[in-house]
């Protein structure tokens, strides 16, 4: 039986015991002989060579991982060749260190580890099952959920008395478009039930009477499927909600000022998705809408709870929400469209969502780190916007182990030139660089000229990875040229081929349709924002009794952090002939040398430069 130790690692509290050493492994090497310090260990297989000294280093890596020090023990053991270890040891050694790499949180070295299920030697069954189970996990940590549902799902098929129910689930609906097309190609009447129970879910996630409805017909269709046994733990939760639908909902949002723009679009988005949902036989929450303009907003509430309101979308304006934030509560659940700026969220009840750049950044940091990076160069505006959303990645980043080599704080109208040589540290023409990534927060007229820039200095092959705001949100090949192989975060309804593989496979498709038209991409993002304000709102409860749950929308997949904001994943894409593409998939790298001076009609000598980022964007 695969260990149950690490069954729920992906839960906080597990994750404290992994690490503080609680559930350390059982003696992996015990037979191996002596009762040795670590370090004398160590010392020791310096004056040994072969499979002596990686025996040797092993039992040390064992020593230290049953005592707690996972951070020691997996550098041990990633610095042994598993080649020179016989073919049981080799197995005990995979174990040790998808172990460590679990408890550390980093998928890499797990699937490195499980990689000896794929050598030529024999593996107990119940070792197999394990390293299988533990791949599956680390798949999804390095953001593989389509190989992680596939491994997960054939662990489960071989033990069918071993519950993988909320782990696949977990998996299974971060799918989208292709990926979840090809799991759906699949012939394999388990793999069948879990596609059609995601689908049910999904068309039905807004009337939770109609869903348990639908989950009793997929319970007739499959009676013998693993999830008709024990449904996933986030389904089950749903059955206490049941009553609990919001059936009214009040819209805080000015009627004029300078936020009416922003509100206008807010608003169509919000009434889009609801009549879209009325046009396809969903239960329906009342809309009643209230002008903030002026107002006061305990009297809003008071009205509001006087109407029947059960749920607040509302207010926008930073300042309404930073005075409710220090409240201890607020009259009614409520979804802010905005975030307030006290340090804490005091207030029960009280929800925020927004575009927030900071939440880019802080995805940016976790992918170029998966990738493998560890020290950044930063490029960022020298304005309030910039310096927040610097430290946002500067936080993640050093928060993850990596360290930043340089930041470059830029004068947007400036040179694009005056920023690149202090950031690479030039001499002559030649960059200086310690940097092996770089995270770039610009706008489309500056962000397109820096690629050139570093190209000129011989850093071409600098990976680059951005927020959202290098992208205008439609699609120019000729002008984002220069952007090929930049990564960068942008919310599914702005790169729908890239995000889920074409718009046929977008969330909220009708109202997407509706919504898609000429407007700037700004306001088409907002108008996004409000279609997954909607959906949040009437999920609140939903939301407040199972934070850890996900919200696939217009804007990403929304979590409910304990801090009571919301938190938004986004799809990454890749430029690759001046349009966004997804990842390392179907795009072709540049032809010239990457680390050759561009010529002189290519990178101008003296980069023009344009755009400030807004301090509230």
């Amino acid at each position: 039986m695969i260990d149950k130790s690490l069954r729920r690692l992906m839960s906080a509290g597990l994750v404290a015991l992994l690490l503080a050493g609680c559930a350390a492994p059982q003696g992996i090497v015990e037979r191996l002989p002596g009762d040795q310090e670590p370090a004398e260990l160590l010392s020791q297989a310096e004056n040994q060579s072969g499979t002596e000294a990686a025996r040797t280093r092993l039992q040390a890596a064992d020593i230290l991982a049953r005592r707690g020090d996972n951070a020691q023990a997996i550098q041990v053991v990633t610095d042994i060749d598993p080649s020179s270890l016989p073919p049981a040891e080799r197995v005990e050694w995979a174990l040790l260190l998808s172990y460590l790499g679990l408890a550390q949180q980093d998928g890499r070295p797990v699937i490195e580890a499980t990689s000896v299920l794929e050598d030529n030697i024999d593996i107990p069954r119940e070792d197999a099952l394990t390293l299988r189970y533990r791949r599956g996990l680390a798949l999804g940590m390095v953001g593989e959920p389509l190989p992680a549902v596939k491994t997960l799902i054939g662990v489960q098929k071989d033990d069918p008395g071993f519950a993988l129910n909320d782990e696949i689930w977990q998996q299974l609906t971060r799918l989208r478009g292709s990926s979840l097309q090809e799991l759906a190609d699949i012939q394999d009447p388990i793999v069948q039930g879990w596609v059609a129970l995601l689908e049910l879910q999904r068309r039905n996630s807004g009337d939770i009477a109609r869903l348990f409805e639908r989950i009793e017909e997929w319970r007739g269709t499959y009676p013998n499927h693993p999830a008709a046994r024990r449904l996933p733990g986030d389904l089950q939760a749903l059955r206490e909600l049941r009553g609990r639908d919001v059936r009214h909902i009040a819209v805080f949002l000015p009627e004029s000022g300078p936020l009416s723009n922003v509100a206008e679009a807010l608003r169509e988005g919000i009434q889009a998705r609801h009549m879209s949902a009325l046009d396809q036989g969903e239960q329906t929450p009342q809309l009643s809408f209230y002008d903030t303009t002026g107002a006061d907003i305990q009297a809003l509430y008071a009205r509001a709870q006087m109407e029947g309101a059960q749920v607040v979308i509302g207010p926008l304006d930073k300042d309404q929400v930073s005075r409710l934030e220090v409240r201890n509560d607020v009259p009614l659940p409520t979804l802010a469209l905005n975030y307030g700026t006290a340090p804490t969220n005091h207030a029960e009840g009280l929800f925020q969502y927004g575009l927030s750049a900071e939440d880019e950044a802080r995805q940016v940091a976790q992918r170029a780190w998966r990738d493998g990076h560890r020290s950044a160069g930063m490029l960022v505006p020298d304005n309030p916007w910039g310096a927040r959303v610097s430290d946002a990645f500067r936080q993640a980043w050093q928060e993850l182990g990596g360290s930043v080599a340089s930041l470059i704080s830029y004068n947007p109208e400036a040179s694009v030139t005056n920023a690149v040589r202090p950031l690479l540290n030039v001499r002559g023409e030649r960059a200086q660089r310690d940097m092996d990534m770089l995270f770039l927060l610009a706008l489309p007229s500056y962000a397109r000229q820096v690629p050139p820039t570093l190209k000129f200095y011989y850093a071409g092959d600098l990976p680059i990875y951005a927020t959202s705001h290098l992208y205008e949100g439609r699609a120019q090949p000729r002008v984002d040229h220069d952007l090929n192989n930049v990564m960068f975060v942008e919310i599914p309804w702005i790169i729908p081929d890239a995000a889920v593989g074409g718009v046929e496979a977008l969330p909220y498709l009708d109202s997407y349709r509706k919504l898609r038209n000429d407007d700037e991409p700004a306001l088409f993002k907002l108008k996004a924002m409000g279609v997954d304000a909607y959906e949040l709102g009437r999920k609140l409860p939903l939301l407040e009794s199972l934070p850890g749950s996900e919200t696939y929308g217009a804007t990403g997949t929304l979590t409910l952090r304990t801090d009571g904001r919301i938190h938004r994943e986004l799809p990454w894409a890749q430029f690759a002939g001046g349009v966004p593409q997804p990842p390392l998939r179907g795009n072709t790298q540049e032809t010239d040398t990457a680390d050759q001076p561009a010529s002189p009609e290519t990178a101008p000598a003296s980069p023009g430069a344009t755009g400030r980022g807004d301090d509230d964007a």
